[in-house]
């Protein structure tokens, strides 16, 4: 199709909006405030160890012995990682900053390409096409997963022209590339099922078996299980327990999991998030209710299959923590370590693929509905830049990259202790142990989700008399257990206290002995201890920086 010349207009000025919104990470640099769960406090601090550690493409047994005496190489992924590149080749923050920009360039193409050519086709649709790409391409995804549900518009685009028979060299070069800039089990895993199914569908309703669109899919997933072949080893040929053998996720009664359904259909997943509660979600019923009022059904049948569908997926997310699976999950160990609730992933794709199809039913119901089209997709933009990292993350009071990692103040620290970081190990408390590990410190506790067992119930005897005291602790940490920081029970599950939070602690109950055994031998605390001699543990320093958001009390063990 023809681009006119308005579409191109519109086209540049999504761009422009979209280096606009880019802009805070390129000026601010390590100033810049991002997202702390799942990112600060893990990956990030990850990718840098995982580089350090000379063992970027080490063997399968490989270990990182700077982390839990040893954490696996396998649990730090593939070394064919796009993302592990970019932090190799760049310092940290350049890495984040060049990361997110390829993620919304490829966000915003490959929905424009999906709505242009299967969707939204008419030559008066563009508004909605660039619009609605835009402001998919600005949802707060999760940064680690890169193109694993922002990616999905483009993979979409590439199967359903190889399914139209339309393909042409760029489809399978896009389903080429997208595996090395993004995550099988974060996302692809769940958008190949589905189009599997849709494969069977077409054998089943239409009797043709599409042998181009069943090898594309074929082709993909040969791709991800080479590139994720560490992942690929430790499910089929590892026999170690892992900590996700102790995971018990099937709790949920009935009510609860309704609960949790319509919270996730209201206000989506912290992994996916998409926004969408305050304008496209009355927007779909608004679009919904005039389908059914004018008896549109099977006129725009896309429309209503993408809006049941929506529906569907958050009532499998909440199901699947429903205790009903649970005498399942402990026969098949499969289903407790690998998460099938994440089907969810696929949401921002439908929920914004969905917000177009609506907007162009009622486009071309007349002028009204037009202008009414015209604010929300205008609003929706609004909305996404006020959840932009550096507004949301600094008015939230979130530190920013460089006060989190506080890289002078554990240098200083570093610099203080005297010996080589390979010598000793450290603990945190109150505060994410990814800050030591970015900073080259040696820890015993850490946050992942694939460590042995083994190691975890050594770990265990450390806080056990904490746990003992806190039945929300010990459930954390015995039924999940990624976490695997000394937790104490007057702080509760709280990780970030800032400097001069005037939080101290009084009855601290830590087993120092198994500490030691584990070669613990100093504990950064971000909260003074006050009953630090009866835990044999001798106060050295306080530790003060002025671009540092923390005040760190370092303890020896007597």
């Amino acid at each position: 199709m023809k681009i006119s010349n308005h579409e191109k207009n519109a086209l540049w000025l999504a761009v422009w909006m979209l280096a606009v919104y880019l802009s805070p990470m390129f000026i601010l640099g390590g100033n810049m405030h991002i997202r702390v769960h799942d990112n600060l406090d893990s990956n990030i601090a990850w990718y840098r160890v995982l580089d350090r550690s000379g063992e970027l493409f080490g063997p399968l047994n490989a270990t990182i012995p700077q982390i839990m005496n040893g954490l696996p190489r396998n649990a730090f992924g593939t070394e064919f990682s796009g993302i592990q590149w970019l932090y190799a080749l760049f310092p940290p923050v350049i890495a984040y900053t060049f990361s997110q920009t390829i993620t919304r360039v490829f966000a915003f193409l490959g929905m424009y390409l999906l709505l242009k050519r299967h969707f939204v086709q008419g030559q008066d649709g563009y508004f909605i096409r660039v619009w609605v790409s835009l402001a998919f391409a600005m949802t707060p995804f999760w940064p680690s997963g890169m193109l694993s549900t922002l990616g999905m518009p483009l993979a979409l685009w590439a199967f359903l022209n190889i399914r139209n028979r339309q393909a042409t060299w760029k489809e399978w070069l896009a389903l080429t590339l997208l595996p090395y800039y993004s995550s099988f089990v974060l996302g692809f895993f769940f958008f190949l099922a589905a189009m599997g199914l849709l494969w069977i569908r077409d054998v089943l309703v239409k009797r043709e078996r599409n042998w181009p669109f069943f090898f594309a899919i074929g082709w993909m997933l040969v791709l991800y299980l080479g590139i994720e072949y560490r992942l690929v080893y430790s499910l089929i040929f590892s026999h170690e327990p892992t900590s996700r053998n102790d995971f018990v996720s099937s709790k949920l009664g009935f009510w609860h999991t309704l609960r949790l359904a319509l919270k996730n259909y209201v206000f989506g997943h912290t992994h996916d998030m998409t926004v969408h509660t305050f304008v496209i979600l009355p927007f779909s019923f608004i679009a919904m209710w005039l389908i059914y009022k004018t008896k549109a059904w099977k006129k725009e049948k896309r429309y209503v299959q993408l809006f049941m569908l929506n529906a569907v997926l958050s009532l499998w997310y909440a199901f699947w923590f429903n205790k009903a699976w649970e005498p399942l999950k402990e026969k098949i160990s499969l289903l407790n370590t690998f998460n099938f609730a994440r089907f969810h992933f696929l949401r921002p794709l439908i929920i914004y693929t969905m917000f177009a199809v609506g907007a162009w039913f009622l486009w071309k119901r007349g002028r009204k509905w037009k202008a009414f089209v015209k604010f929300c997709l205008i609003a929706q933009v609004v909305v996404l830049f006020a959840f932009n990292p550096e507004i949301y993350y600094r008015v939230a009071g979130k530190p920013s990259f460089n006060q989190f990692y506080a890289t002078g103040q554990f240098h200083e620290i570093g610099r203080y202790i005297g010996k080589p970081k390979s010598a000793y190990r450290v603990a945190s408390i109150g505060i994410h142990p990814a800050i030591a590990q970015y900073n080259g410190f040696y820890t015993l506790d850490s946050y992942n989700n694939y460590y042995p067992l083994s190691y975890k119930r050594k770990f265990r005897k450390i806080i056990a008399g904490e746990l003992e005291k806190s039945p929300q602790l010990k459930t954390y940490f015995d039924q999940w257990g990624n976490r695997c920081y000394i937790f104490v029970s007057e702080l509760g599950k709280h990780y970030e206290f800032r400097k001069n939070s005037g939080v101290k602690i009084h009855h601290l109950a830590i087993d120092t002995k198994a500490f030691e055994k584990l070669g613990g031998r100093y504990i950064f605390s971000a909260v003074p201890i006050q009953n630090a001699e009866e835990e044999h543990l001798r106060f050295l320093k306080t530790f003060r920086n002025a671009d540092s958001a923390w005040t760190i009390y370092l303890y020896e063990v007597k």
